[in-house]
C-alpha cells in the first residue's frame, strides 16, 4: 500500500463553503443571474437545442468563470454549468443525439 497515493478529495464542508461563497458573490453582484431568474430545469435538459439555450444564458452571466471553475472542481455529474455541458463529471463540447451515429454523412 505504500506505493499507492490517494487523490485529495473535497470534504462536504469545503464544497459547501465554496458554494456558499458563490452564492455570496451572486447576492453582492446586485443583479439577477440567469440561473436564479429562470427555472433550474433549463440547465438540466436532454435535448441538444435545450443545452445550447442554457449555454447562451450562461454567456451573459458575469459569474460564468467562477461557476465553471467550481463545477470542474466538484466534477458536477451533469447539467450546464458556467456555459459548459457536463456529462459524468467531464465538460463536453456538445450533446450527442440519441441512437447510433450515421454511417454516411448527410448531404448538404
Amino acid at each position: 500500500m505504500s506505493g499507492l497515493t490517494q487523490e485529495p478529495t473535497l470534504t462536504p464542508l469545503s464544497t459547501f463553503s465554496r458554494l456558499t461563497a458563490l452564492d455570496g458573490a451572486i447576492e453582492n453582484l446586485g443583479a439577477v443571474v440567469p440561473c436564479h431568474a429562470c427555472d433550474p430545469e433549463v440547465f438540466f435538459v436532454e435535448s441538444a437545442e435545450g443545452v445550447e439555450y442554457a449555454k447562451s444564458l450562461c454567456r451573459a452571466c458575469p459569474l460564468m468563470v467562477a461557476c465553471l471553475a467550481g463545477a470542474k472542481e466538484r466534477r458536477e455529474p451533469w447539467g450546464v454549468w458556467g456555459g459548459e455541458l457536463f456529462v459524468r463529471g467531464d465538460a463536453v463540447a456538445r450533446k450527442r443525439p440519441r441512437g447510433r451515429p450515421r454511417k454516411n454523412p448527410l448531404a448538404t
